[in-house]
């Protein structure tokens, strides 16, 4: 279906960025071979990896490829977790380790414009020390603005503030026949024919490359409180958040973990979890413009959960205090890592959440199986680790024929997303790992749609082979 790339197309991407610029080594493509899905099936190699500096070299990558028929994948930081950035079919990686510049911080218009390749753990600080506020935050800060633009990645924030495509006004996109061109700008509203700018957002490297975007900006929230609230179970700590929501308070974040994830994280970061009480816990967060405000947010907060069986209400009312809990909760994946199998983001009608979890505990329960399972409580976006090993008293140990459950643990999860009224798939995308699930959670005919749309844009299919479907 495609060719090789061979010595006179590895002279040509020479040419294009430069010797230092080209990676053929088969030790250093192992990097490029894989994301964060933690199983090794996925994996392939490229065949090399380019690094472009800017949009043209880019466009000369992708006239080269689209003319040889060879596939192009495009990579970010590989955070991913579902392996959308790992090239199936071999060919060609593009990274954007060069291209990482902030562009443009315009005050006036709330915006910055900056190339893919910048990391998060560079924007937030930019902006910051200009006094303005960035709400999306997916988790992991090394993620880069391509990566999550390409995701539409989400994050704790989401309850309140949306997800990445909520922020991206404008976006450059090398399109697969190599043109470069730009979809959107520094506009609040924009009804000027079909929105290919969002297209693009979460379409996963699949019709086109994003080379730079110009991303909305916020004033900052003068006040931030957080709350660790816990109960004695997770069904009463999730049955809560409707009860808030009821009461037109609209949190910035309102998370929800079992406390032994907790611990375990704390242990991990050698941080302290705040809260001893109880087998599971909320973590909630408000923001507002005065002090008075926001503490008549967290007294409201605090009776709805008291009401609901809390436990206690902790709230952490200093800065450290509140980032030593956002680590632990940020650093629960990572913790976890080395000891699973896949961390699922079924997404539920969040009137549906406590039921879901029940559902996945009994799981849990019927199969030996150790399902710790957290997420956004106020967003339906649920995460289940689907693990190979057990903590148990401060150590690990490897679950009992853990190869013959796994896929039979994965598929009644996904049943039982479904049954709610679910989706497969609610920030970290289809990818290769959740592509036979696709088919159970949408229509044929919107399958069908999507398909036409990739061969439209792409109609040698040389963009991210072999994601989302076949």
């Amino acid at each position: 279906m495609y060719n090789k790339v061979d010595a006179s197309i590895i002279e040509k991407l020479t040419e294009i960025v430069g010797k230092s610029n080209v990676v053929t080594d088969r030790e250093d493509l192992l990097d490029y071979s894989h994301d964060e899905y933690s199983l090794d099936d996925i994996a392939a190699y490229p065949d090399v990896v380019v690094k472009p500096q800017d949009v043209e070299a880019v466009s000369k990558i992708v006239k080269l490829c689209n003319a040889n028929k060879i596939p192009l994948t495009a990579r970010g930081s590989g955070t991913g977790l579902c392996g959308a950035c790992v090239p199936s079919f071999g060919g060609v990686v593009i990274t954007f380790e060069n291209m990482q510049h902030i562009i443009e911080i315009d005050a006036q218009n709330l915006t910055a414009t900056v190339e893919s390749g910048l990391m998060l753990m560079d924007f937030y600080p930019a902006i910051e020390q200009k006094g303005l506020f960035f709400p999306p935050h997916p988790g992991d800060e090394s993620a880069t603005v391509g990566g999550v633009i390409a995701t539409n990645a989400g994050g704790a924030r989401a309850v309140k503030y949306g997800v990445i495509r909520n922020f991206v006004t404008g976006i450059e996109v090398v399109l697969p026949n190599g043109e470069i061109v730009n979809f959107g700008g520094k506009f609040v509203k924009n009804s000027t024919g079909y929105s290919l700018m969002h297209l693009m957002i979460g379409s996963e490297g699949t019709l086109g490359i994003i080379t730079k975007a110009t991303i909305a900006l916020m004033a900052p929230p003068k006040e931030i409180m957080t709350l660790v609230v816990p109960y004695e179970n997770l069904h009463d700590a999730i049955s809560t958040v409707p009860a808030i929501i009821e009461k037109k308070i609209l949190p910035m974040a309102v998370e929800f973990l079992e406390r032994e994830t907790a611990v375990l994280s704390g242990e991990h970061l050698n941080k302290t979890w705040p809260c001893a009480q109880g087998k599971a816990h909320l973590m909630i967060i408000v923001d507002g413009s005065r002090e008075e405000e926001v503490m008549n947010l967290a007294e409201t907060i605090s009776e709805v959960c008291l009401a609901n069986n809390a436990l206690d209400v902790f709230i952490a009312d200093t800065k450290s205090k509140q980032k030593d809990i956002l680590d632990i909760r940020s650093g629960i994946y990572e913790a976890m890592r080395n000891y699973m199998l896949e961390i699922l983001d079924i997404t539920v009608p969040r009137s549906q959440i406590a039921h879901f979890v029940d559902a996945v505990n009994e799981v849990a329960v019927k199969s030996g199986m150790w399902l710790p399972t957290y997420g956004h409580a106020a967003d339906g976006n649920v995460h289940t680790h689907l693990m190979r090993y057990q903590w148990q008293d401060g150590k690990w140990i490897e679950i009992e024929n853990w190869e013959e459950k796994y896929q039979t643990v994965r598929k009644e999860l996904h049943d039982l997303g479904k049954k709610y009224k679910g989706i497969c798939s609610g920030e970290h995308g289809i990818g290769i790992v959740k592509k036979e699930y696709l088919k159970s959670f949408l229509e044929p005919e919107q399958i069908e749609l999507m398909r036409g749309i990739k061969k439209t844009f792409d109609p040698n299919t040389i963009l991210n082979p072999g994601k989302i479907f076949d």
